[in-house]
């Protein structure tokens, strides 16, 4: 089933943590929130999309580290050679930084619709030691990255499946490439996995019917959209009807194994919480009792406590290059 998520398993960065922003329902995730007519503060969850990206983190790694093996290529130009990078859908930074220690030479320039999240990304490039190559631009896709000029890799995470054309978003993201230059575009993957099907209360299987749930919150949030347009999410396919070349789709795992750190564990009660808000009037009451149970810190069986408690997920990168 396709990740909507962001990683994670509520509406959260649409940012890539972040990202082209209008949520997730699971999980940069970078927004307003399309579920019926209620919409999120998303600068008062600045701290929230951090920590969302800083939890995928190691999943993230591992995408640049692949993103320098596909530019070393005899058709690339080598990641030394990366002079200028975009993140479209920044939200507060976390990937844009990761990205400015990948690519050493490059100046980073984080796209975001808000303001607020921005400047926590210039604070945190900044503490980083990054700020002397770090910049922002407040935007959104598909028209306001017109703006912030050209780039030789351009990374958009979880931000074009909240804009109603996907096409004319990747159309308007191909047109920034430098030539030889490289987009990768973070759309699909896996959805979370964080307890074993019978996990001692509430009926089994319970996450695939969360998923279900999200799957179709999904949809009713594409098709409000304005401008929303259906087309085959065939990623390799778009990015080549846009001009580009030598499509590449790789996924990478996010495994954080039992037994769960204390942070960790507060990481999957932020999830759930957002669940409970955004998804838990379409949930059947047995389900709604057992999330309210999953959720008291005082129950030995609830995330607070369980030593079962685990983190799976995977995330999908596709990639081309300019000519």
């Amino acid at each position: 089933m396709t990740d909507h998520s962001h990683g994670t398993t509520t509406p959260a960065p649409g940012h890539d943590d972040d990202h082209g922003r209008k949520p997730d329902p699971a999980g940069h995730r970078h927004h307003h929130h399309h579920d019926d007519h209620t919409t999120v503060d998303w600068e008062a969850l600045a701290a929230h999309l951090e920590s969302e990206a800083e939890f995928q983190t190691p999943m993230l790694d591992q995408a640049t580290a692949w993103l320098r093996d596909l530019l070393t290529e005899p058709s690339g130009p080598g990641p030394d050679a990366v002079r200028r990078v975009l993140d479209v859908g920044s939200g507060p930074g976390v990937t844009s930084c990761l990205l400015a220690r990948a690519f050493p030479r490059a100046e980073v320039v984080a796209v975001d619709p808000t303001e607020a999240l921005l400047g926590r990304a210039r604070d945190r490039a900044a503490r980083l030691g990054f700020g002397d190559r770090f910049r922002t631009h407040v935007g959104e896709l598909p028209d306001g990255i017109d703006g912030v000029g050209d780039a030789d890799l351009i990374w958009s995470s979880k931000a074009l499946h909240h804009v109603g054309d996907q096409a004319a978003a990747v159309a308007a993201l191909a047109g920034r490439l430098r030539p030889g230059g490289l987009l990768v575009a973070s759309e699909g993957g896996l959805s979370s996995r964080m307890l074993p099907r019978d996990f001692g209360f509430g009926r089994p299987g319970f996450e695939a019917r969360l998923e279900a749930v999200r799957e179709d919150w999904f949809a009713r949030m594409r098709a409000a959209l304005p401008g929303a347009r259906g087309v085959v999410e065939d990623w390799p396919a778009l990015l080549t009807a846009a001009g580009l070349k030598s499509p590449r789709s790789r996924s990478f795992l996010l495994d954080v194994p039992a037994p769960l750190d204390a942070a960790q564990r507060q990481h999957i009660t932020r999830q759930l919480d957002r669940a409970v808000e955004v998804f838990g009037e379409f949930l059947d009451e047995d389900d709604r009792a057992t999330l309210t149970r999953l959720l008291d810190p005082d129950d030995p069986l609830g995330v607070a406590r369980r030593t079962d408690l685990f983190w799976l997920s995977a995330q999908t990168f596709h990639t081309a290059r300019a000519a």
